[in-house]
């Protein structure tokens, strides 16, 4: 899994533990639900998650900055370079 689909999952995730929409979760974080919304759909148009964006997202859950990393999501992130050394 790449970085990006994993904080995509994490996201999702965190916000799923609380019940929250991901609209809730932007206005908790004070970031644009669109925004929000282009990081998390399955169809994300975001790239990369900016360190703000998931410092605000962190301030939002009531959560340390360190804790959003704490999960097995991560555990096997793989990068393109990575990808296409393995074809």
């Amino acid at each position: 899994m790449e970085i990006q689909e994993a904080i995509r999952c994490r996201i999702l995730e965190l916000a799923a533990q609380r019940k929250w929409s991901v609209n809730k979760l932007a206005e908790r974080s004070g970031i644009a639900p669109s925004v929000l919304k282009r990081t998390v759909k399955s169809y994300a148009t975001v790239q990369r998650t900016s360190v703000e964006t998931i410092a605000r997202l962190c301030v939002g859950l009531e959560i340390p900055f360190k804790e959003f990393w704490d999960s097995p999501i991560f555990d096997e992130i793989t990068t393109k370079q990575q990808e296409a050394e393995s074809k």
